[in-house]
């Protein structure tokens, strides 16, 4: 088998070369691109699974079918230590310069980019030295009295209603879209909600297009009532047997190479159909099989590298930003989500974790918090923990403490 001509892509974010298993979350948001380019109310969508089941690809991919409509577009990806008016500034100017060629009063066009300016200016502190201060690359002076109170909230929704109306006026719409959305601080959650629920008010073509964690709706609900109502959830989870077979054999087929029944019944049972474990561990038999058809011998042979690439890139990368303490945490939670009938990736209540290391629950709370902060685990429920990794548990009980 040619390793160049492998074609599998087990990258952060990488689109594989056969996006399976997603087709019911296109449809739908080509549907919520038709409704709203005709003025029908539809809801911001929001995207929550584990890491590795393709979130950021299928982003990446809805972003691609709204700039096929000719849709103003940006992306950002929250971080916990920044504040949601930068990015969103240069993701929205990113999405007003697309509509720009579009719009037949360059004058109105400008109008816009004022406010952003505005918006964008104030994410300077007062305080800052002038080497500190950032200016965005618009070449427009600012607007006065809009979008730039100081207070997020208000102008999120100023900004959001403003260049919302913009693409009115082509015929189009905008679309923002938030990777790693459960990162966002608490006031910028509640802004970015109030701006969707105006602007679902006054049926806007703006729509927020986030993609989080598994606890991102509880995140959303936390910080306004009303977005349980106020967004479209999708859970993404692992592709099922036959997504998974048509994600390994269809690039192969593309190639001329074939897989044997028993090869993709050992490929599903390693990968567990999760699409980042289904790229890494097809590529990696891909390079080991010496011909076609791909026997289950060769995924023996070639499972050992795989799991080693992901034992170093995908769980080892994590493991390593925890402090001793997190990791005594994460153990515990592995070796307790390990028991009979108590499926591995599964939650662990919060007090059995506690009574396994012998310490009261308040003495472990900085362990846990830290963990959720640096995303390694999420609380779906209160009183529990998980992994944000699927098989994160099986592989610290390989590993020695």
């Amino acid at each position: 088998m040619d390793p160049v001509r492998n074609p599998y892509a087990p990258g952060a974010g990488q689109r594989p070369p056969e996006l399976a298993g997603r087709d019911r979350e296109l449809d739908v948001f080509d549907v919520v691109l038709e409704r709203v380019a005709r003025g029908r109310p539809e809801r911001s969508l929001v995207l929550t699974g584990l890491r590795g089941v393709g979130k950021t690809v299928l982003l990446n991919t809805l972003r691609s079918a709204a700039i096929g409509r000719l849709w103003g577009t940006g992306k950002i990806e929250a971080r916990p230590d920044q504040s949601l008016r930068r990015p969103v500034s240069g993701a929205l100017h990113m999405a007003i310069r697309e509509l720009a060629p579009h719009h037949r009063d360059p004058d109105r066009v400008d109008e816009v980019l004022g406010v952003l300016k505005a918006f964008a200016l104030r994410a300077n502190s007062e305080n800052a030295k002038l080497r500190d201060r950032w200016t965005p690359g618009i070449d427009v002076p600012p607007a006065r009295g809009r979008a730039d109170s100081g207070d997020i909230e208000i102008d999120l929704v100023e900004l959001f209603t403003d260049a919302a109306s913009l693409a009115t006026d082509v015929g189009t719409g905008i679309a923002l879209f938030i990777d790693e959305m459960q990162d966002l601080s608490a006031t910028d959650v509640s802004a970015l909600c109030a701006a969707c629920h105006e602007l679902s008010q006054l049926g806007a073509p703006l729509i927020v297009v986030g993609a989080g964690l598994p606890h991102l709706p509880a995140v959303l609900s936390a910080a306004k009532s009303y977005s349980e109502r106020l967004f479209r959830y999708a859970r993404i989870d692992r592709l099922d047997r036959d997504a998974a077979d048509l994600a390994l054999g269809v690039p192969a087929e593309r190639e001329g190479v074939e897989y044997d029944q028993e090869a993709l019944d050992l490929l599903y049972e390693k990968s567990g159909g999760y699409p980042y474990f289904v790229q890494a561990y097809g590529k990696a038999t891909w390079d080991h099989a010496p011909q076609t058809p791909i026997t289950a011998n060769d995924v023996q042979v070639a499972a050992p590298e795989a799991e080693a690439e992901l034992a170093v890139g995908f769980f080892g990368s994590r493991f390593e930003r925890a402090t001793p303490a997190e990791r005594e945490y994460m153990r515990a939670m592995a070796t307790l989500s390990s028991d009979p009938g108590n499926d591995m990736d599964a939650a662990v209540p919060t007090s059995d974790i506690a009574t396994s290391l012998g310490r009261k629950p308040a003495s472990l709370s900085p362990a846990r918090d830290a963990l959720i902060k640096k995303g390694l685990i999420y609380s779906g429920e209160r009183g529990t923990v998980a992994f944000t990794v699927p098989h994160f548990g099986r592989y610290l009980r390989t590993q020695p403490v």
